[in-house]
């Protein structure tokens, strides 16, 4: 499955094949469709839910609970967009506000989709067991659990955007008197040898230019530009010009220069050969936002109250502003 094929369920698609998304992502290629399906799907799901809580106190209760779960989240998207996307800005990062909407909006739909499947579960203990503190409890719970994984993608997806580059600064890209940097060569030399039965005799660092015979598809240590020391496979080839050669020297077939350094394939996860992989600051930053995420959605559920209805209570659309979600958590779980 591509990006250029969706699924006909965006959640089947962000499961089944989350590289692409984030790719597209990473691309900006269509993501105003991207972004507007996963808005309906996430509204859908809320309203659903929202239906299965508000059906504890009544049927009315029910449909404007279905209305306010979808707001809920909508509102605390509006919230707090605003903020990621200038947290990455001021620390560098290039991503545009409709990548941080998609992003946000990923999390968003799959928090959703996996409460609207805990809905059986919740319908069935209202009817089994018609406990207005425990079906409170156990509604906050799921929500909780299925927001968790939510962010748990939002994390995976701005880890992508990472590795391509997007949440450095740009002065990390830029070249330097014209031309671009490059990455630096290992430091010691590693023992490698050509294909064949024939063992290859390679140079040992620190010693002689003496060759040094090695079976072909060995193991060998090789020291990084910070002292650590990785083990590597023999190559299957080597070249037959080596630094600090004429350009028309070469080496006899079987044996490899004195001084022959092999390079290992390039990690893109790394800015420069030799340094050590960072955590940007946009990526703290957002572990930052996820918690105010948090703090900003639970305090806007408590004003947007009630999503259950209190049986004992009448019918409103709202309740006055008094007291605070996790007083009433605590006070709920002292009571059960």
């Amino acid at each position: 499955m591509s990006g250029d094929r969706p699924s006909p369920l965006v959640i089947e698609r962000i499961l089944r094949d989350r590289e692409s998304i984030w790719q597209q992502i990473v691309a900006e290629r269509d993501l105003n469709a991207l972004t507007g399906r996963m808005l309906t799907s996430s509204a859908i799901a809320l309203a659903c839910y929202g239906a299965v809580l508000g059906f504890f106190h009544s049927p009315l209760m029910a449909l404007t609970s279905a209305l306010k779960l979808p707001l809920l989240f909508l509102v605390t998207l509006v919230i707090c967009l605003p903020t990621l996307y200038l947290f990455n800005l001021v620390f560098g990062a290039r991503l545009s506000v409709r990548q941080s909407l998609a992003l946000v909006m990923v999390a968003i739909t799959v928090t959703s989709m996996l409460a609207v499947a805990f809905a059986p579960i919740s319908l069935f203990f209202l009817i089994t067991a018609n406990d207005y503190g425990f079906f409170k409890l156990l509604n906050v719970s799921i929500l909780t659990l299925s927001a968790l994984v939510g962010l748990r993608f939002l994390t995976s997806g701005m880890q992508v955007l990472n590795d391509h580059g997007l949440l450095a600064p740009e002065a990390a890209n830029a070249t330097v008197d014209g031309q671009a940097s490059a990455p630096a060569p290992a430091q010691a030399v590693p023992v490698a040898v050509p294909a064949g039965p024939t063992p290859a005799a390679v140079p040992v660092a620190g010693q002689s230019a003496e060759p040094v015979a090695v079976p072909a598809g060995a193991a060998v240590a090789e020291s990084t530009a910070n002292g650590a020391v990785t083990t590597a496979t023999a190559p299957a080839q080597v070249p037959t010009q080596w630094a600090g050669q004429s350009a028309g020297a070469s080496f006899p077939p079987g044996m490899l220069p004195p001084g022959y350094v092999a390079q290992r394939p390039w990690d893109g996860r790394t800015a420069r050969r030799g340094e050590p992989t960072q955590r940007p600051a946009s990526m703290t930053l957002l572990y930052i936002w996820i918690l105010l995420f948090g703090f900003v959605g639970t305090q806007l559920a408590w004003t947007l109250r009630p999503f259950f209805g209190d049986p004992g209570q009448d019918f409103s659309f709202f309740r006055s502003i008094d007291g605070n979600f996790y007083a009433e958590i605590l006070r709920i779980i002292g009571n059960l």
